[in-house]
């Protein structure tokens, strides 16, 4: 069941979703040559509970973290370790904060020191696409808006969209109706309408968009080696136009 939040339950997701971004503000000053995700992870748990928050992810369906840390070739769901990032790595931090019951979902692919220009082009492509997905998410437009915008862009810029995972609704919980993919045709699927909040998160790849999944059961990397990347907002529908609860530019 799709559902629109009301007013008081946006202005929650809006409270989490500015404390999210102070975290990945936080995350960024901390990732360089040297730092192992795993203390990133730590450091999350404990910045989110001195700011009365909880890691919404940890403990969903069995996950272990309060954090997702994937590098290089990692698509998503990579698990926090102790081997230190390396000069030239990327690595997408994604996680879901709930702040009182009001939840905010953002992913971000970090360059760790020195990246070659394919990898920098990577990111950027990543992160126009974001941009051009959510010009999309207005009242009336539909889910398919959505999906063609990053997939004409990105692979028009030479590079692949997966299709194996998709954006959601969220809230009250972290995954809801409906399923936002990355790709698709224009003027197809559920029209928006004013007070859904869902989340838009494409996952880029450099070579092949197929995934293959670790034997852990969470990871999906790419099936030919190539780096990909991340980024991802949770956006309410409004008349106004798409509201960014996690806009990094905001707070």
């Amino acid at each position: 069941m799709i559902t629109r939040k009301s007013k008081r339950e946006i202005e929650k997701m809006e409270a989490a979703g500015k404390l999210l971004v102070q975290a990945h503000k936080e995350i960024a000053k901390m990732i360089k040559p040297g730092i192992t995700t795993m203390e990133i992870d730590t450091f999350i748990e404990k910045f989110l509970a001195e700011n009365g928050a909880t890691p919404e992810q940890k403990g969903y369906n069995g996950y272990p973290n309060a954090i997702c840390a994937s590098i290089n070739d990692e698509i998503c769901h990579g698990f926090p370790r102790e081997e230190k990032l390396k000069d030239g790595d990327i690595v997408t931090i994604d996680m879901v904060v709930n702040l009182d019951g009001g939840l905010a979902d953002s992913a971000w692919t970090y360059t760790v020191g020195n990246v070659d220009e394919k990898g920098k082009r990577l990111l950027e492509v990543s992160k126009t696409s974001l941009d051009k997905a959510v010009e999309q998410a207005q009242i009336g437009n539909r889910i398919g808006d959505i999906g063609h915008a990053i997939q004409s862009y990105a692979e028009g810029e030479g590079f692949s969209v997966v299709r194996d995972f998709t954006g959601h609704g969220i809230g009250p919980t972290i995954h809801e109706e409906p399923h936002i993919p990355h790709f698709g045709l224009p003027n197809k699927g559920l029209r928006l309408k004013e007070g859904m909040v869902i989340t838009i998160e494409p996952m880029i790849n450099e070579g092949s968009w197929h995934s293959k999944m670790d034997d852990n059961g969470w990871t999906a990397r790419t099936v030919d080696g190539g780096r990909s990347a991340q980024y991802e907002h949770t956006i309410v529908i409004t008349k106004e136009g798409p509201l960014l609860t996690t806009d990094q530019a905001k707070y």
